[in-house]
Formats: structure tokens, C-alpha cells, sequence
């Protein structure tokens, strides 16, 4: 892969918007329900969920120091957002190329703690290799975004309901592409994609129970590499959690064998609400 000298703004971009359109964008009802709002600070968003059924997975700040650098000014005013939401606990995910000199003081005392690594990806939408599987993989329509939106949910571990509607949304959307796979008619495994002008990014891939090793995110990573490049964008990203020490994580072995490559490592940074 021929990249240009540094990605990473490119990169932290586009999951900064596909996060950020998850939740600014879901239903009136369910934004009330579970609580949502969100915010623009330092060249990041910071998005909170007051009601969050999975326990956290969506407060989460980021894209910071890719067009503007990433203050301890700004992450006070990060932190203050999530206090005056009610949150108990966040995630900031940075770069550990934007962080200011001795970050590991000021953020040990705010409360902050480092937690997992994630690492980032990316491939020209062309370079992504095909893959064959008994599986009928397309776009998601209307009538099954629920049952999609609910296999994904599932294979995360997170409850359905409020998230359903929220998941549910981007079917249809301009900017997302969302993607499933069938057995038999039998809608069994999902994923988006999300375009930002000249980035798309693959999220939210899982398969449900009993229908693993079918080849069904291999095909879906291959399906949306597609629409990206359809779309006319130039690069396709994805994160994953960084596998402990002698452990795999099987969505990183799928992303680089279908031909993403890794770019570089992001710490999740932890904050909790002092009790």
C-alpha cells in the first residue's frame, strides 16, 4: 500500500463523524430515551448517553489534535461536558501523537486511566482482495434494517431496543452503506460503512451465533471495499481491539487478510465521575 506520509488525521476523521452520526442522528423518541447529546470541542466530538443499556460503549470522545492541537484546556472542557451530562464514565480514544507533554500526570489527576488498545487500518478500496462464500451478501433494505441492526447488537453483546432505532437510522442514509449477509433467507450477519468525502470507514461488523466460520465478514469486508470505491473514495479504514499476548482477535486477522494494513496503535484513555 502507497500511502501518503501521515493518515492519521484522514483516519481519526472519518470514525469521528461515523461516531458522531450514530447517535446526533437517531430517532427524536430514542435520542430522548436514551438520554443522547453531543458536542463539538477542539476539533473532536465528545458524545454522551445518559441511559446507555450497554454499559458505556457510547460515551466516548475523539478525533482530537487532527486540526488543532489537543490542549489540556480541551480536555477539561471534555470532561466538564460529561459531568454536566450526568455521565459516570467515558472513554477518550487519542492518538498518542496529539497528547501534550506529561499527559500521564494530567490525565492520572482528572481521573483518567489508560485502558485498551485499539489499532487502526486502512487499504485503497481496490487493493481489498475478494473472498467467495456460500453466503448472499448485499445491501440492507428497508424492510429487515431492524433484524440487522439487532444481529449486530447481539454479536457485540449489547442489549436491543433503544439501540435498535438507533443502529436501524442509517438504513437508507446518504452517507452510510450498511450491508448484510443471508443463509437460506435468513439475514444472519451484518456491517456498515460510512463515507467522508475521500475516506469510508468499516464499523459495526458482527455474525450471529451458529452461522461463524461461513466466511460472512470476509465477504462483508469485500462488499463494502466496493461501495467505498463506487462511492469514489480513496481510502477505506477500520479499528479493533489490540489482542492481548498470545491471544487473537479474529476481526483483526479478517481485516488483514482481506489487505488492510495496520497504521497505528490507540490507547483508550478511561474516565469515571469522582464518587
Amino acid at each position: 500500500m502507497t500511502a501518503p506520509a501521515d493518515l492519521t488525521p484522514l483516519a481519526e476523521a472519518v470514525e469521528c463523524e461515523f461516531m458522531h452520526s450514530y447517535e446526533s442522528q437517531a430517532p427524536g423518541p430514542t435520542y430522548t430515551e436514551l438520554g443522547i447529546a453531543t458536542t463539538r470541542i477542539g476539533g473532536g466530538v465528545a458524545l454522551a448517553m445518559r441511559n446507555d443499556p450497554s454499559g458505556g460503549y457510547w460515551n466516548k470522545a475523539l478525533g482530537f489534535g487532527t486540526t488543532e492541537p489537543f490542549t489540556v484546556q480541551t480536555l477539561d472542557r471534555v470532561l466538564d461536558f460529561y459531568r454536566e451530562q450526568g455521565v459516570d464514565q467515558a472513554v477518550l480514544q487519542l492518538v498518542p501523537s496529539v497528547l501534550p507533554a506529561g499527559f500521564d500526570e494530567v490525565a492520572a489527576a482528572r481521573g483518567l486511566e489508560p485502558g485498551s488498545t485499539w489499532v487502526k487500518l486502512a487499504a485503497r478500496p481496490g487493493d481489498v482482495a475478494a473472498t467467495q462464500t456460500r453466503l448472499r451478501v448485499a445491501p440492507v433494505p428497508a424492510a429487515e434494517a431492524r433484524r440487522w441492526a439487532d444481529v449486530l447488537l447481539t454479536g457485540f453483546g449489547m442489549p436491543t431496543g433503544g439501540l435498535t432505532d438507533m443502529l436501524a437510522a442509517t438504513v437508507g442514509q446518504p452517507a452510510w452503506r450498511p450491508c448484510a449477509a443471508w443463509d437460506d433467507g435468513e439475514l444472519v450477519a451484518g456491517g456498515n460503512l460510512f463515507l467522508h468525502g475521500e475516506a469510508a470507514s468499516l464499523n459495526a461488523a458482527a455474525t450471529a451465533s451458529g452461522h461463524r466460520g461461513l466466511g460472512a465478514q470476509s465477504a462483508l469486508i469485500a462488499a463494502r471495499a466496493r461501495a467505498a470505491a463506487e462511492a469514489g473514495c480513496r481510502w477505506l479504514f477500520a479499528e479493533t481491539g489490540k489482542p492481548a499476548p498470545g491471544q487473537q482477535n479474529p476481526s483483526l486477522n479478517n481485516m488483514r487478510r482481506a489487505g488492510l494494513v495496520p497504521l497505528y496503535e490507540r490507547r483508550n484513555w478511561v474516565w469515571r465521575a469522582a464518587s
